[in-house]
């Protein structure tokens, strides 16, 4: 890279922030909505808010000014919760955003700088190779076979080339390098450029609802519908009996408040956004929450060797020369042969070198004793990395008119366009796998010659004199080993998709503990298999190499016609497609390729691919969580609907023992219970090693849901015990309605402690660190005890100074509702043990 450093200085320090002050920001920049208004019209929307709105409107107008008041409190207070979670969710959203913005390379202070695209300021000098969006529009200062597709602005899919020298010199911003390198000087930023002149935006998504979404919003809906039902039958019956139409509006809305289960939706979105916000900080960035739902149903995993696996840090290890016929190790004196192949390795590696092996390529050069000829030769012609399987070729020329043709690429491509007899063909084959077998990546090299400028369509159809071969070690990373055994024992299986031969990708997995390293299967055998074929042998293969961008779509496809959830990592700008094909498509932050960054849902910023582990793993616990808190609230909500209904239904003796204000107070209670405890709970250490939870269109399996409503029924049972045991005791209605109240805050302590997890007992899980339970659960006990004990609460509440035996059946009989699921976790523990 020092070439265009030499030439081009870039700006200063100073100069850049005069830029900035002057010209402002690279960010399109549309009118702002407020946020915080959007989330308010939204939330004055839900039924609970015009619920509590009716309620307290029915206080005033009725003169009960203290209920009034203090239902006008509970709506500012609920109201600054829901507007909290919100805004906490939207935060975490926003820098998982700002996070996920391309960046590029910039040339200042004489130095190739990488930023984030939007600190680009007008008259930088930006350096875009191929697999990166423009970030800004610029003038082509220096390019190599450079072209662009600006399909984005001109709807034209075919790629354009251009230099320094065409016409139409300009680059613009948003558009697609599609083959090699260009340093430009930045003329517009921003809502300057041509893209934001027209007023597109390239971050503009358009979320659709997830299945979880779906459901979820379903179930609400459902519920909301039969609180409507019950809602117009209490009004009648509470009309039958008292001839009050506000009074018998206010008791049945009293109903409606404790069926709507609000929190859920809150929950959802709480979740996802933390979740999302939780990985950013592990190192992982999930560019749209939704694909947090999907990460704990990942059943496959599909992974490139090189950078993946590997740690793509190439080394020269050792090469082969065809006239000699021999392998040689890197050493100080080479012969002449030895010097041309690595010569011409070098020449058909990008003068500006980024790849791996074209730097270790470079390397080797720099050390041979003869003359560097790099500055004497220029690029005139390229042949892109391509074909099947594939090669590159660049035709270089010095001011002598002398031309160098040189290939490098997968020795078979090489070999087909040389002039060799079988037992030529053969040596080399015998000295590729003698290389591949011991882990090594070979590439073949050729040379050709050719004159004048009339240049054949395809590299191909040059004849080329095989030199030889060269052969590179990218090492295993430490941690692969231990990668691959969690995912085997979470249920997940994991196959390698190389564009490397057979033999160095089966040495490379037996040396890291891979599975069925011997099952094997070539893109060309791929593509050549019809769908019911493929669709059985993609299940056993567990390597697939010499694979393309065509093959691999067929490898998603296949998959995901076995009903697969497919996570699929990439870097290059042909993995685009596949990794929008996956489920989850996994680019890394560092090697990756902003086309593959961008096409990719989960970007891995320090390409450690054991981070997978702590995605897939976290998707299983949020979505765990989510299920414990929907658990929650419906067990929670059953009891407190029948307390409201049953009595007054059966002509009890205290029909209405609950009225709006306890009902909005448990809710206060309810909703961060669920939001902000369960949110916040640990992993189950089981978690990661139960078999995948399959993606279907059911949230809650018969038996979770029948376990819920169990839950919630028993409760009410302890209640309806608790109510009539006062009334036997001839207790007044303030006492009855103490007593049963307490009962339901005792129930809902042990249900929030017993439900943070369905498999281990109630000893185990309050050992789990989870700051937040005895916080909240302590601030729920201190309210309680201010209620009973505060005459001003206490009156407010119409409840009354209840024994200390009350007190203590109160807790007894909440302790008893709930822990019977206690006997139920021992059995299914006997039953699955882990």
């Amino acid at each position: 890279m020092t070439e265009p450093q030499q030439q081009i200085k870039g700006l200063s320090n100073d100069e850049v922030l005069q830029s900035r002050t002057k010209y402002g920001a690279n960010s399109i920049v549309h009118q702002d909505k407020s946020n915080f208004f959007t989330s308010l019209i939204e939330m004055v929307k839900e039924p609970m808010f015009l619920l509590l709105l009716t309620a307290t409107s029915i206080y005033f107008i009725t003169g009960d000014f203290g209920n009034g008041i203090f239902m006008a409190i509970a709506i500012i207070l609920v109201s600054t919760i829901s507007l909290y979670q919100e805004s906490k969710s939207r935060n975490a959203i926003e820098a998982l955003k700002k996070l996920s913005q391309p960046k590029s390379k910039v040339i200042r202070n004489s130095k190739i700088i990488e930023i984030p695209s939007e600190e680009i300021v007008l008259g930088d000098f930006i350096q875009t190779e191929e697999g990166t969006f423009i970030p800004a529009d610029g003038i082509i200062i220096k390019s190599n076979d450079f072209s662009i597709n600006e399909s984005v602005l001109t709807g034209e899919s075919l790629a354009v080339f251009k230099n320094e020298t065409s016409e139409n010199n300009q680059v613009y911003l948003g558009t697609i390098v599609t083959s090699g390198l260009a340093i430009c000087e930045v003329t517009a930023i921003g809502n300057q450029t041509q893209l934001g002149k027209i007023g597109k935006s390239l971050e503009t998504i358009i979320e659709e609802k997830t299945p979880l979404q779906i459901q979820i919003g379903n179930f609400v809906k459902k519920m909301s519908f039969v609180g409507l039902a019950i809602f117009g039958i209490v009004w009648i019956i509470n009309y039958y009996n008292s001839k009050d139409v506000l009074d018998s509006l206010l008791k049945a809305l009293t109903l409606a408040m404790s069926i709507i289960p609000e929190e859920i939706p809150v929950a959802f979105t709480t979740f996802m956004a933390l979740g999302a916000w939780r990985l950013m900080n592990m190192g992982i960035i999930v560019k749209q929450t939704k694909t947090v739902e999907t990460l704990g149903s990942a059943t496959v995993i599909c992974t490139d060797k090189t950078g993946t696996i590997t740690e793509n840090k190439m080394s020269l290890a050792q090469w082969y020369t065809f006239s000699s016929n021999e392998i040689s190790n890197p050493k100080k004196q080479l012969n002449n042969d030895e010097q041309e192949l690595l010569t011409l390795s070098m020449w058909a590696s990008e003068p500006i070198p980024f790849d791996a092996m074209e730097i270790a390529l470079h390397e080797a050069y720099s050390k041979i004793e003869i003359p560097d000829e790099r500055a004497n030769f220029k690029l005139i012609h390229e042949y892109p990395l391509c074909g099947k399987p594939p090669m590159m070729t660049h035709i270089f020329e010095n001011q002598n008119g002398t031309r160098i043709i040189a290939a490098k690429g997968a020795p078979e491509a090489l070999i087909a366009c040389s002039n060799l007899s079988e037992k030529e063909t053969q040596q080399i084959l015998t000295a590729m796998t003698t290389m591949a077998m011991e882990g090594f990546r070979v590439l073949g090299v050729g040379v050709a010659k050719f004159s004048g400028t009339d240049y054949p369509k395809t590299q191909q159809e040059f004849s080329f004199d095989f030199k030889g071969l060269v052969a590179f070690y990218d090492p295993p990373k430490e941690n692969i080993k231990a990668v691959f055994e969690t995912f085997y024992k979470a249920g997940i299986q994991v196959k390698i998709v190389t564009g490397d031969n057979a033999a160095t990708t089966a040495t490379i997995a037996k040396q890291i503990g891979f599975r069925n390293a011997e099952k094997t299967l070539n893109g060309d055998e791929l593509m050549a298999m019809d769908d019911a074929t493929l669709k059985e042998k993609v299940m056993e293969t567990a390597i697939f190499t010499r694979m393309f961008p065509e093959a691999k779509l067929k490898i998603i496809k296949a998959l995901k016609d076995n009903n697969q959830i497919v996570a699929m990592t990439g870097d290059g700008v042909n993995d685009g497609p596949a990794l929008k094909s996956a489920h989850i498509g996994i680019a890394m932050g560092k090697k990756g390729t902003e086309i593959a960054k961008q096409a990719a849902n989960l970007i891995l910023i320090d390409d450690d691919f054991s981070k997978m582990i702590d995605a897939i793993a976290m998707g299983r616990k949020i979505y765990n969580n989510l299920k414990k808190a929907i658990q929650y609230i419906i067990s929670i909500h059953i009891p407190i609907i029948m307390i409201v209904f049953i009595p007054l239904a059966l002509g009890w003796i205290y029909p209405n023992i609950f009225s709006p204000v306890h009902v909005i107070f448990l809710e206060i209670i309810m909703g961060p219970t669920c939001s902000i405890i369960y949110e916040n709970e640990p992993m189950e250490r089981n978690l990661m090693l139960l078999e995948p939870r399959p993606f279907t269109t059911t949230f809650f399996k018969l038996k979770e849901i029948t376990i819920s409503i169990i839950q919630g029924l028993v409760i009410t049972l302890g209640l309806l015990f608790v109510y009539q045991y006062c009334v036997a005791d001839n207790c007044s209605e303030s006492a009855t309605r103490t007593v049963v109240f307490l009962t339901l805050i005792a129930s809902n302590i042990f249900l929030t402690l017993t439900n943070r997890s369905f498999y281990y007992s109630i000893f185990t899980t309050l050992r789990y660190k989870n700051n937040l339970v005895p916080m909240i659960i302590g601030a729920t006990i201190l309210i309680t005890v201010l209620l009973l004990f505060v005459p001003l609460f206490a009156h407010f509440f119409e409840f009354e100074r209840v024994s200390g035996y009350q007190i203590c059946l109160s807790i007894l009989v909440g302790f008893v509702s709930v822990l019977w699921i206690e006997i139920f976790k021992r059995f299914k523990r006997r039953k699955v043990q882990f």
